[in-house]
């Protein structure tokens, strides 16, 4: 059989598509970045830098805050089981030796304004303002010596007040704590939720956290004053059960509400709380 015919090469296409394309050139590296560029993103991860550095010293100085909260509790636990202990011992000697126990007078009282401004004389108004009692149910504590008592005396038909125990005073500051944040005259009102409020403010008196408080109000520390005018005065809920059946203006000890009730006063607080 015959071969058959082979097709003749195309020619190349004269097409200008087809025409020979130049060759891309590499490019050496992206256009220069302006300086001020670089200056800025420098500073802005300096600054991160500097955040993260911050951030972690501050997480580390919470922990280190945190475990120290702790131990002074157990201190201060230690403290007061010790206290009560002594107490007890020393009753159960005084009934050994067929005596009386006499215990150290109280040093700190809880004041609790239970009536209004009717009929209230000047001098009266003026003490209840030193006291910090604006309000009725309003509670302050007070440190006890010759004027404050004084004070407390002449206003007893509008105040009731007595002893707080430990677990009142504990009760009060973490239930009700509020404290006193800002400068005179622009005072701000502030939960105690966080114990650097509290280190902020009293830190440089080495009160630091909420038992650090507690144990400066009840035992009546050295920096009684400070802790005190550091605590915005308590507002406390009306008693259940309401006040006695008797007028306020009767001393409690007549069966009335005002004046001093002495440890009975922790009955007040618990259902004022």
């Amino acid at each position: 059989a015959a071969a058959a015919p082979q097709t003749p090469p195309r020619p190349p296409s004269s097409h200008p598509s087809n025409a020979a394309r130049p060759a891309m050139v590499a490019k050496s590296g992206a256009p220069p970045v302006p300086e001020s560029v670089l200056k800025k993103r420098r500073a802005t991860e300096k600054v991160a830098g500097e955040r993260l550095i911050a951030a972690k010293a501050a997480q580390k100085a919470r922990r280190e805050a945190k475990k120290e909260a702790f131990k002074r509790a157990e201190t201060y636990a230690a403290e007061y089981r010790a206290a009560e202990r002594t107490v007890i011992d020393a009753k159960r000697a005084s009934r050994k030796d067929g005596k009386f126990y006499v215990p150290d007078g109280a040093k700190v009282a809880f004041v609790i304004r239970i009536r209004g401004i009717n009929a209230m004389p000047p001098k009266e108004k003026k003490i209840l303002r030193l006291l910090r009692l604006r309000q009725i149910q309003n509670g302050v504590f007070v440190k006890l010596n010759y004027a404050t008592i004084r004070m407390m005396q002449r206003v007893e038909p509008y105040i009731t007040y007595g002893y707080p125990n430990l677990k009142s005073v504990k009760e009060l500051i973490y239930k009700r704590g509020f404290g006193k944040v800002g400068t005179r005259g622009a005072w701000s009102r502030i939960p105690l939720s966080d114990n650097r409020i509290i280190e902020e403010a009293l830190g440089k008196y080495n009160i630091i956290c909420m038992e650090d408080l507690v144990h400066e109000i009840f035992t009546c520390g050295e920096h009684f004053k400070e802790a005190n005018n550091f605590l915005w005065p308590f507002q406390l809920s009306s008693p259940k059960g309401g006040y006695s059946k008797k007028s306020k203006l009767i001393h409690f000890t007549e069966g009335g509400d005002a004046g001093n009730r002495e440890d009975l006063i922790n009955r007040l607080i618990q259902r004022m709380n």
